[in-house]
């Protein structure tokens, strides 16, 4: 009766265990369907923008600057607001703005009313409401998806994000070329209906433990973050892995930049080869993902991740070495970089959902998020120069040969080798059935 009893026990565990898809795939699909949307109305404002202004490139150049500035200025912040209150509400209201100032948007663009300095507002709207929801989305993930699966979704999320960036520039530019602005942002909220209404009747978990809400909210929202710094300054795996992701962006994130420049000058190309790099990248990103979320990685994940950049690392190299007759080793190179991205970046989040208290998730993510997002702008400032002077294609070695150092690098240090031991995370998705009521 003992053995009946513990043998009954374990399978009503792992069948509990196994209802986390339905709440998770339920809301994760209706997110991945108003991402369509938000892809295709973020590509229409871009060309309105660009053709509103001429085609000025400082007016381009300022609408990244706006779109990059909540993650890489307001992250912690954002993050720490997620940590106090329920991620469910912040996904809702997220949404539901981004939704309203779209919406707006498009009144204005149907009244012949809309200015450019609208389109920046939009933008950076847009962009906080995109910041509050990825913190939240990724910390409720570690709670909904148990942990042996992490690496799996970050795989799925991969995946999602190459289907995007193949399909969505096409699908945009057919927008623009069919539709008037103020449909396509009507098309844009639609979407975001499915990403805001699952949120109404599924339960999303909350962490058991929240910071207190003190006399001096200031007082106490500058305590979180700082929290949140010192959180990963203790911890010197995490550290050292953030300075390594900063690294990589300022030598990698501006050779994507550079792209153009390497077809039309090294290869002597057009537009369309542009778009078949791209299109490389997104196919090896979907290919990857795929491979990612069938397989998991590695039972230690962190190697994993130094596998995927260390690959990356040769495929850009590759890309920079590729003469100028071989357009199509360029095309290969950039699907193989595009394979190895989710096997790079997919198991270190995943080490990340597992490992960080729930309670300290939204501030981890968007600290790293910044911090790492400060470095781009600096990378810039040198990759300019030195591709105007040496050639762009230097670039792309000097970048894959310091990647790629830095993925052996990695091997050799224990506070990153041994990221994931040592912290267990001791909450696991709830076992009881999320009822489908709101809150």
């Amino acid at each position: 009766m003992n053995e009946d009893t513990s043998t009954q026990g374990k399978s009503t565990e792992t069948a509990a265990k196994r209802r986390w898809a339905a709440p998770f795939f339920t809301i994760w699909s209706g997110q991945a369907l108003s991402l369509v949307g938000s892809r295709i109305g973020g590509f229409a404002l871009v060309w309105w923008l660009t053709q509103a202004s001429g085609g000025s490139a400082t007016i381009l150049a300022a609408a990244s600057l706006v779109a990059m500035l909540p993650e890489v200025l307001l992250g912690p912040i954002v993050g720490a607001l997620v940590d106090r209150w329920s991620r469910r509400r912040v996904m809702i209201l997220a949404d539901s703005l981004v939704a309203l100032f779209s919406a707006a948007l498009g009144v204005m663009a149907w009244a012949g009313t809309l200015r450019i300095w609208h389109i920046y507002l939009i933008m950076f709207i847009r962009a906080l409401g995109g910041t509050f929801h990825w913190a939240a989305m990724q910390a409720a993930t570690s709670l909904m998806v148990p942990k042996t699966q992490l690496a799996r979704v970050s795989g799925m999320n991969q995946t999602l994000q190459g289907i995007l960036k193949i399909a969505t520039p096409p699908l945009g530019a057919l927008a623009m070329n069919t539709l008037p602005l103020y449909v396509i942002m009507g098309i844009d909220v639609g979407t975001a209906i499915f990403a805001v209404a699952p949120l109404f009747f599924v339960q999303v978990p909350e962490p058991k433990q929240r910071a207190r809400a003190p006399e001096n909210p200031l007082v106490s929202l500058i305590a979180d973050i700082k929290e949140g710094f010192a959180y990963i300054w203790h911890w010197t795996g995490v550290f050292i892995v953030m300075i390594v992701a900063s690294l990589l962006n300022a030598v990698l994130n501006p050779a994507f930049s550079l792209m153009p420049i390497l077809v039309t000058r090294h290869f002597n190309k057009g537009a369309l080869e542009l778009g078949w790099l791209e299109s490389a990248w997104g196919a090896g990103m979907v290919a990857g993902g795929i491979i990612l979320s069938a397989w998991g990685g590695f039972k230690r994940r962190i190697l994993t991740s130094m596998m995927g950049l260390i690959g990356a690392s040769v495929f850009f190299v590759l890309l920079g070495l590729a003469p100028s007759s071989a357009f199509w080793l360029a095309v290969i190179a950039m699907f193989g970089a595009g394979f190895m991205n989710p096997l790079m970046n997919g198991p270190f989040l995943a080490v990340l959902q597992d490992v960080v208290p729930p309670e300290l998730q939204a501030r981890t993510f968007t600290v790293i998020a910044s911090l790492s997002g400060l470095a781009t702008p600096l990378g810039m400032a040198i990759a300019g120069p030195l591709s105007d002077t040496w050639g762009v294609q230097v670039w792309f070695v000097i970048g894959g040969v310091f990647s790629l150092l830095m993925g052996i690098g990695l091997r050799v240090v224990p506070a990153v080798y041994h990221l994931e031991d040592g912290r267990v995370r001791t909450t696991e998705p709830t076992t009881e059935m999320p009822d489908m009521k709101g809150e």
